[in-house]
């Protein structure tokens, strides 16, 4: 199986994020090949809400590094959400990838993959961001198999609680496990756009096209 780990600390490998979040790929064992990306690395601007995306589906008038990071969403079989907790949010660079990827959402183009999420912070009350990453998996049609975050001094004592949780991870992929009331909730969203695609033919011919495509209208 093939993961991609986003990791949104400022500080790469040296970060107590990405060491947790590698804790959790050790759980999910050596058949799984875990690609990293920090996303420090990459040029990534912030939507212009052009909707370009929507006429033509993964194509934006914006050059920069977005394009790849979205292809290798979609070619992944599970994507782990890794990002320090600022402000009881995701941090900019995360947002910024999500805000880039509207089309993620309106075309449900995770459906099918796992997402689960990992959140360190100074203080370790995170439930506000592992939910919001929770909500962003549904969104884009992804199921998620759960989520771990620390206190940055209550890092090491979390071994055992991410290694399980990457064991979790590795079965839901393997064993493609749907969660009913994930499920509800995906499906129902779905329901949503595809009156709103219906709507908005014209202007999102490109989503659109990928519905009828999809045989989903």
């Amino acid at each position: 199986m093939n993961v991609l780990l986003v990791s949104t600390s400022p500080h790469r490998e040296k970060s107590r994020t990405f060491a947790l979040a590698m804790d959790v790929a050790k759980g999910m064992g050596k058949d799984s090949r875990v690609d990293v990306v920090h996303l420090c690395d990459f040029k990534m601007e912030f939507c212009r809400a052009c909707e370009v995306c929507h006429k033509t589906v993964l194509r934006c008038p914006l050059k920069d590094d977005t394009h790849t990071l979205l292809e290798k969403m979609l070619s992944a079989d599970g994507i782990i959400l890794a990002t320090p907790n600022y402000i009881n949010q995701v941090a900019a660079p995360m947002k910024a990838l999500f805000d880039r990827a509207s089309h993620f959402i309106h075309c449900k183009r995770l459906l099918g993959k796992y997402v689960c999420g990992v959140v360190t912070s100074g203080s370790g009350q995170d439930q506000t961001v592992l939910d919001y990453l929770c909500h962003y998996a549904h969104t884009c049609g992804a199921q998620y198999s759960g989520g771990v975050s620390a206190g940055v001094p209550m890092i090491g004592q979390k071994a055992a609680e991410t290694f399980r949780l990457g064991e979790t991870f590795a079965r839901d992929i393997r064993e493609k496990k749907e969660y009913p009331d994930q499920t509800e909730i995906i499906e129902k969203g779905r329901g949503h756009f595809k009156k709103i695609m219906q709507i908005r033919k014209e202007d999102w011919s490109g989503e659109y096209e990928y519905w009828q495509e999809k045989g989903w209208l």
